[in-house]
């Protein structure tokens, strides 16, 4: 298992920082299967009166990602790690039942690119805060949909693996889901 720590902010991670992560995410990584995780990315930030870490373990299938604040980031480790341990058992109850019952797909391909979302004038005038490069990774719809779920976000793009195009699937205010796909 190979992790990677950084510190932001000017924060500097010390050996007893770096131990207790890799004991508490050890408690994540023996909850998976052995071939699923290589590595993780725990980016650690302080600030004046609280500690973030945000946690980030590429998978086989799926991608668990994590951050949350604490007073101190001892704390704030304890409450990503917890999120992990639940995304995982969230993503294991998932698989599960989706074996066993009909398929996302078949359920909501009704609602698929019915809807088109207006981006306003606000959201354009917005700042750019963060910039992230991903690797698209070929799944089914119904696999990026889990993978959406699992990781908390509105949105996940991917190569679907049906047309080898790439698609982005999303939560939509009505609480379907939809998916985009270019040409």
């Amino acid at each position: 298992m190979r992790f990677e720590i950084i510190g932001k902010n000017n924060y500097v991670v010390t050996k007893a920082i770096e131990d207790y992560v890799h004991k508490r995410l050890d408690k994540v990584f023996n909850s998976l299967h052995e071939n699923w995780v290589i590595s993780a990315r725990v980016l650690l930030k302080q600030y004046r009166d609280h500690g973030k870490v945000e946690v980030t373990i590429p998978c086989k299938g799926i991608t668990l990602r994590s951050e949350a604040s604490g007073p101190d980031m001892y704390s704030a480790i304890d409450k990503t790690v917890d999120k992990l341990l639940s995304q995982v058992r969230k993503h294991k109850e998932k698989l599960t039942n989706h074996l066993a019952k009909k398929g996302i797909k078949d359920i909501y391909s009704k609602q698929f690119l019915k809807d088109t979302e207006v981006i306003s004038k606000e959201v354009l005038a917005q700042e750019l805060v963060k910039s992230k490069e991903i690797e698209l990774t070929p799944l089914t719809i119904d696999e990026a949909i889990i993978e959406m779920e699992m990781m908390g976000h509105d949105f996940y793009i991917f190569i679907n693996k049906e047309t080898n195009r790439v698609n982005v699937c999303y939560l939509r205010s009505d609480g379907d889901y939809a998916v985009i796909e270019t040409k």
